[in-house]
Formats: C-alpha cells, structure tokens, sequence
C-alpha cells in the first residue's frame, strides 16, 4: 500500500529559503482547535496538540482499514493573530497571541471518518480538549510563503520584510491570518535547526 506525504505530494508545501514564493493555494480541510496566549506558557496550547494527534491517528488507521489508503501524518500547522500586528514582528508579544493549531486531512477522507476517529480517540485516555477539535475547510487563496530556518523567535525579521517590503513592492496587501507549517518536530529539533513554512494570504492592489 502506498504512503502518501503531503510534504513530498502537495505543492503548497514547497517554500524557497531566504526568498518569497507567490502561489494559489486550494482549499483543503482541517482538524482544528483554538486558543490564546503563548504557546511555550499556555497550557491550553499543550492540551489543544495533545487533542489533535490522538484524532489524527485514528484517522489514518481508519481510512487504511475503509479506504485502503494511507498516508503520514500531516506535520502540524498554525494560524496566528493578534489585534496588533506588530505583535508578531516588532514587539513579539506572545500573551497577544490567538491561534488555531491544524492538521491536514487528506482530500479523500470525509466527515464520516473523522467522526469515527474522534469517538475512538476518546475511548481510552481522553485528551482534555478532545470536544473542542473540528472539521473545517480553510480556502487562503492567493498567498506569499517562504521556508524559515531558525528560531520562532528569529520570525520576527523575516515577516516585518514579507509585510512592508516584498508585498507592497508586489503590488499586494494582507488580509488573513498568518499561517505556520511546522517541518520540524520543534520537540525533538534545537531551535536554530527548525523548518517552517511561513505563509501570508494576500490580494492584488495593482497589476
């Protein structure tokens, strides 16, 4: 049975280091869960992931034994915002933050399996924040994303560049929220080996 990756078979999952990349991504479906504040303090951070991965492995053993298809676990994902932009590039305020951790479902799975997966995930163990994941579609559109190699804390830079320097050269403006594809296992990886994606949803101002 062949394995799909997503890393290796999507293309939004593909980013340049140290340069922009404009794309359309498509639609594609989640689980998700929300929170605030920071993600190294928050406990609500750490109960939210604990609840998508229990779902999500549920999930790949279910279409495997319905579907006859597997694939690898998505690598987890993000969305971030906060009242004040400059709380993700300036000011690196943290406890400003909301979020909305994600994991991909493949394109061929559907509602009837993750319900499935969800009431299996909290047969034994039941993860604190198991109600609180969903099922949703999230359509981003016309986007800017390149690969960060470093520290979460060395964004900062980097997006205060996608922000006021390449999106308006570009003729772009921001609109969404920012969205984190995390490649490395942040765990297991030291800081200044970590992988993410950074992407930026974006509309044309001018041609």
């Amino acid at each position: 049975m062949d394995k799909v990756d997503v890393k290796k078979s999507l293309d939004s999952y593909q980013a340049p280091k140290g340069r922009f990349r404009i794309l359309e991504v498509p639609e594609r479906r989640y689980l998700m869960i929300d929170g605030h504040g920071d993600p190294n303090s928050s406990p609500d951070f750490t109960e939210a992931v604990q609840a998508l991965y229990p779902v999500a492995y549920k999930l790949k053993f279910a279409s495997r034994a319905q579907t006859g298809r597997d694939h690898v676990v998505p690598p987890l994902e993000g969305l971030w915002w906060a009242d004040d932009l400059d709380a993700f590039t300036t000011a690196r305020d943290k406890s400003q933050w909301d979020w909305t951790m994600m994991l991909l479902v493949p394109e061929w799975i559907g509602e009837d399996l993750v319900l499935v997966a969800k009431e299996q995930a909290g047969s034994k163990n039941r993860p604190a924040r198991l109600d609180d994941v969903r099922f949703e579609a999230l359509a981003e559109g016309l986007c800017v994303q390149t690969l960060h190699l470093g520290s979460f804390d060395d964004e900062g830079p980097v997006l205060d560049r996608l922000h006021h320097e390449f999106a308006p050269a570009e003729g772009l403006a921001l609109r969404g929220k920012h969205h984190e594809i995390y490649l490395s296992d942040f765990r297991r990886t030291a800081p200044e080996k970590q992988r993410t994606i950074l992407r930026q949803p974006v509309e044309r101002i001018r041609s």
